[in-house]
């Protein structure tokens, strides 16, 4: 969890700023700022940049670190765990959905955290999906089937992994294997990573290390222009088989109580 809001009000009181004083530097309203200092709102990856470069301070300080009287600055060259999603909105303010395509992946590894790279994205927006933040990648290849290759994904962005559900889909950027549309085989290890299962059995599950992972997306809806067919018509043979089945099931239960 950050610690953004309190960062931010601890810094513009030590600079005996007042709410609107610092909205005027910054250039956005001064109830944005009160969103932001009571943990109601977090700043856009721009202003959160503008933010550090006037307190001098780099991005993961901003964020992760416990900014107080006691506080003081890393050595440089320390480790960053710093994870800050560059997004894109329309006129409206409103977060838009940027689309990765296939042909786009490769780049995407480069420049998912480029404020400049995501804006080229290609982009749209849907009236349910109001609320967080969400992107399209195309998937390619055959490995959830019955989910054809060249569907669409859109996922909602995943800030804490520890939130990720075992059995349901996501989105998972690594920088080994690049744009994967997988379900999660277990709950994410800090030493181990994310189990990563396809529903294609032919594949085997695997897993993706925790330093290797950038993103994470939760699936939350598909577009394809191919329709899913209708289930098969029963036949005498098949039913014939799911009979046997059961009553080979039903022989195995009464055996064991005896």
């Amino acid at each position: 969890m950050s610690n953004i809001a309190s960062n931010l009000k601890y810094l513009r009181k030590k600079h005996n700023l007042t709410q609107q004083q610092f909205a005027d530097i910054m250039e956005i309203k001064r109830a944005s700022v009160g969103a932001y200092e009571e943990d109601r709102a977090e700043p856009k990856y721009d202003l959160l940049k503008k933010i550090a470069e006037y307190y001098g301070l780099t991005m993961d300080e901003l964020v992760n670190e416990q900014i107080d009287d006691k506080w003081k600055p890393a050595a440089k060259g320390a480790a960053s765990n710093l994870r800050v999603l560059s997004i894109t909105v329309d006129k409206e303010d409103r977060e838009n959905i940027e689309i990765v395509p296939v042909k786009a992946s490769a780049g995407y590894l480069n420049g998912y955290g480029d404020p400049e790279y995501v804006r080229e994205l290609p982009k749209f927006s849907l009236p349910i999906f109001n609320q967080g933040t969400y992107r399209a990648f195309e998937i390619k290849g055959d490995s959830m089937l019955p989910l054809p290759s060249g569907s669409i994904i859109i996922g909602e962005y995943v800030e804490n992994w520890h939130d990720i559900k075992p059995g349901q889909t996501y989105v998972i950027i690594s920088k080994e294997e690049g744009i994967v549309y997988k379900r999660i085989g277990q709950k994410y290890r800090e030493d181990k990573g994310l189990k990563l299962v396809s529903d294609n059995k032919i594949y085997e599950p695997y897993w993706v290390a925790s330093a290797d992972i950038l993103e994470v997306w939760k699936a939350k809806a598909y577009i394809s222009t191919e329709f899913p067919e209708p289930s098969p018509e029963p036949t005498i043979e098949s039913l014939t088989a799911m009979m046997a089945e059961m009553q080979k099931t039903i022989k195995s239960v009464v055996e064991t109580k005896k």
